[in-house]
């Protein structure tokens, strides 16, 4: 039998924690940690007499609690290394946490999953900023969300928990419109305020933003123990007077942390002249600070200089979950694959958009600056169409009864506020009409086509709803019309959206102040026509993202169809972006050496020219990529140009190849060990779609060029032909002809007769056409890892006849038939993953923006002196 001196360490320690009292002298521990930072904590341990093993144990009972909140599957973070993680979690005797949960629970929050997975993204952001008793710090952490997806309510959930271990100054920074502050104030007030009143001071209130309180001293003082809440706009003259303010307190900021939370921190924060050193200069005046910025759009914070004194997340950047039931740019407009992603798995989304013709454009909108005096709007049949949706929709959800009592329609076609005026009286006329015609059998007769259509297109079923008949939802018409208000909500109008006096049905015609972090409650109709230059703009304006409990078949939105292909672009680069994010966390990557890839799009910027200068060139690497063609034009001259290409290769390949293999049945040629120049001659003579900056023949053939030079790699390739056997006969040269694919476009209402959008050219399976083997039931990975062994240094070109007609399937309801004057010529390309290193070839894509009508972002409220 082993002696008690000689067993286990685990052993030992195991009794320990087993023994009555570890609880309490853990919780004594966590108690200290309110007053030092960690290790400070673990020699008061000492201090109190606490044996060498307890102590131990308790340091790592701590460790493995900071281990678990670091390991949490979501969210993801990429995190600078030496960042010590001190806080694990909430405590029994927090206030400011709990009475946030009380007021979630008597909105309808379920404990699994929301309250735990706000839980657990809160801890997550809270453990990443510095001890409050540290002698000094200055933290810098961006948090990216989706739009309209809970950011509020997550970083009112970080402030709670901050406050509870020891932060004393709360500064909120919400956006530069007085709307936005008010509603964040509101928030702030009810969540944090509210449940326990006697521990917060204010400094701003609904009405008012910052104006300097009488002696600073008294708020920061040792016998002030209150949190200190101050919720400003990013405006020049409020932040001056809020630094001045401060600066009269700095003898008592030495014992203040202070956390700043940043809400759109893409906004006015990047690379302004006055906003951005004001906001440093308020950090500077606080000796221990953390800036924590929130964004959807966070493509301007990832390109700002990461060695510029500035607000780079140098410490930290948080990638959220996109929580439960959020409607996103994904779920709307679809998206394109990603590289590695099964095309087919990847959805087009729901048939929610409704195309505004070109022609409609120039009635909702004036066409120059020249144009806006004066300038009258007329309803067109769209809009129309849309307004009436809009009361179908608000009526059907007073029979259904469920969810969000407001409903409000967003019509956003100008920043200029002389044009929202303009629309209010044939708005109001438009509802006089409908009230008048309720008794009118032709106006209900169309009512019920309109609401019978759309309800068929989108079917309740598939959302877990009831469809509502036309005659139930016709009881309620005459009630919603006479609710309905026109409100004209912009920064010269006194009339605002105000959702906290009952129930509202609006039709809100507005610019800037609702395309910002405001939430428009019950949004379930959209029109939207105003076109912008950045990634970021473009996004923040989608105000129909978010929640739609209890009517989530029910919401629309009427654009042009180039907008809903920006939309789409959109949503790939957004995925792509945050799946960036993931990678380098799973990379040991730092905020400090990771580079998220933005893809460039021919018509939009990634953000504001002035906040793209610390950027830099890209350097592209096809290596283990794939790339293929889903933009083409339909008129017959482009497309027989690229049929000539797709000859002259078959020939040239058929001539070279070191061995040629046919399968008819299956629609399939192998042209096995084709020489470069044979592809690169090719791509000089193909020609890609402009809208597809990515398929850049210049930069591929380049990139062949230096992996063979370099490397020796991609001096072979094999060219395939994939067709469809079941297709009409499609010949390139005598004696190699295939069956025509078949390949719809996305459905647009009113075409470009010369644009088609096919999403999605190759199949998995076709990246393994010249493979050995079985190949049938390989995944993504397994067809790279197949590659790799058997042809590591050679590429594959796949090309594609599509028929021209191209009718879709029953099933697919967001397709429509290709239509073409002549038949396609798709093209792919499988590049083999490099063994020793990658060539990059760089090249910058600026947006061409010269056929685009533009409307940024209006900043003249940055300096305003009307706070």
């Amino acid at each position: 039998m082993l002696r008690p001196s000689r067993l286990d360490k685990r052993e030992r320690r195991r009794s320990i924690l087993m023994t009555d009292n570890f609880d309490e002298m853990y919780e004594t521990f966590k108690a200290l940690l309110d007053t030092f930072p960690p290790s400070e904590a673990v020699k008061r341990l000492e201090l109190f007499g606490i044996s060498p093993d307890i102590v131990e144990q308790i340091r790592e009972h701590h460790e493995q609690q900071m281990i678990r909140i670091k390991e949490l599957e979501e969210p993801h973070a990429v995190v600078l290394g030496n960042r010590d993680t001190w806080y694990t979690g909430p405590q029994a005797k927090d206030k400011c946490w709990p009475g946030v949960v009380d007021l979630l629970r008597k909105d309808g929050w379920s404990e699994e999953p929301a309250i735990r997975e706000l839980d657990d993204s809160s801890t997550r952001v809270v453990s990443l900023l510095n001890h409050p008793k540290e002698r000094a710090f200055s933290t810098r952490g961006l948090v990216v969300g989706y739009v309209q997806s809970g950011k509020t309510t997550n970083f009112t959930s970080v402030m709670a928990k901050a406050a509870d271990r020891g932060y004393k100054l709360f500064i909120v920074l919400a956006g530069i419109h007085n709307g936005l502050r008010r509603q964040t104030q509101a928030r702030l007030v009810q969540q944090l305020v509210e449940p326990n009143p006697s521990m917060w001071s204010q400094l701003t209130g609904l009405d008012k933003d910052f104006t300097p309180q009488e002696n600073p001293a008294s708020y920061f003082g040792k016998s002030n123990k209150t949190h200190v809440l101050c919720v400003v706009k990013k405006n020049a003259a409020v932040l001056r007077k809020l630094g001045r303010w401060l600066e009269k307190a700095s003898d008592y900021l030495q014992e203040c942390p202070a956390l700043i939370i940043d809400d759109e921190a893409d906004q006015a924060t990047v690379a302004t002249k006055s906003i951005n050193p004001l906001i440093l200069g308020i950090m500077s005046s606080l000796p221990r600070s953390a800036y924590v910025g929130y964004t959807a759009s966070p493509f301007a914070n990832l390109l700002i200089d990461p060695s510029a004194e500035d607000l780079y997340p140098r410490d930290f950047v948080v990638n959220l979950p996109k929580p439960a039931g959020h409607f996103g740019t994904e779920v709307l407009f679809g998206r394109y694959a990603l590289d590695g992603e099964d095309p087919e798995q990847v959805d087009d989304g729901y048939d929610m958009i409704r195309s505004i013709p070109d022609d409609d454009v120039s009635c909702v909108r004036p066409e120059t600056r020249a144009d806006v005096e004066g300038f009258e709007p007329f309803i067109t049949d769209t809009l129309s169409r849309a307004i009436e949706y809009f009361w179908l929709v608000t009526a059907a959800r007073r029979v259904r009864r469920s969810g969000n009592p407001h409903s409000t329609m967003l019509i956003h076609t100008s920043v200029n506020t002389s044009v929202h005026n303009s629309f209010k009286r044939p708005l109001e006329h438009l509802r006089s009409r409908a009230t008048q015609s309720l008794t009118d059998e032709s106006f209900l007769s169309r009512l019920r086509a309109l609401w019978d259509q759309e309800a068929a297109r989108v079917p309740a079923e598939d959302f877990g709803e009831t469809n509502v008949p036309f005659e139930e939802l016709a009881t309620e018409l005459p009630g919603v019309l006479r609710n309905c208000r026109i409100i004209m909500d912009n920064s010269s109008s006194e009339d605002r959206l105000d959702y906290e006096n009952g129930p509202v049905v609006a039709i809100a015609v507005g610019g800037n102040t609702l395309s910002r972090g405001l939430t428009l409650e019950g949004l379930s109709v959209s029109y939207f026509v105003r076109a912008v230059s950045a990634y970021d703009t473009l996004l923040q304006m989608g105000r129909w993202f978010g929640f739609r409990n209890g009517y989530a078949d029910l919401p629309r939105i009427w654009m042009t169809d180039e907008l809903a292909e920006w939309f789409r672009h959109l949503a790939t680069v957004e995925t792509e972006m945050r799946r960036d994010i993931d990678v380098y966390m799973t990379e040991s990557e730092t905020p400090l050496t990771f580079a998220v890839r933005l893809r460039t799009h021919p018509a939009l910027r990634v953000t504001a020219a002035a906040k793209m200068r610390a950027a830099v060139t890209a350097a592209s690497s096809y290596g283990g990529k794939r790339v293929q063609t889903h933009y083409f034009h339909t008129n017959g001259e482009w497309l027989r140009g690229n049929i000539t290409a797709a000859r002259d290769l078959v020939a040239a390949s058929l001539s070279n190849a070191v061995r040629v293999e046919e399968r008819p049945a299956d629609g399939r040629y192998v042209f096995r060990d084709v020489p470069y120049d044979v592809v690169t001659d090719f791509l000089a003579a193909y020609k890609f779609h402009e809208k597809s900056p990515e398929n850049d023949a210049g930069l591929i053939s380049d990139y062949i060029r230096k992996r063979v030079t370099s490397a020796g790699s991609l001096r072979r390739w094999n060219v395939a032909i994939v067709g469809n056997p079941a297709g009409g006969p499609y010949t390139f040269v005598p004696g190699v002809a295939v069956g025509r694919n078949t390949r719809a476009r996305l459905k647009v209402e009113s075409p470009d007769t010369d644009f088609a959008d096919i999403k999605t050219l190759m199949s998995r399976p076709d990246a393994a056409v010249d493979l050995t083997g079985d190949t049938t039931k390989l995944t993504e990975s397994g067809i790279k890892e197949k590659r790799r062994a058997q042809l590591p240094d050679t590429g594959l070109l796949v090309l594609y006849p599509i028929d021209k007609t191209s009718q879709p399937s029953p099933d697919k309801e967001l397709r429509a038939p290709l239509n073409a004057e002549e038949h396609v010529i798709g093209v792919g390309l499988v590049f083999p993953e490099p063994q020793h290193g990658d060539s990059t070839v760089e090249k910058y894509i600026s947006a061409n923006l010269s056929g685009v009508r533009i409307e940024d972002e209006d900043y003249s409220l940055l300096e305003s002196e009307d706070a």
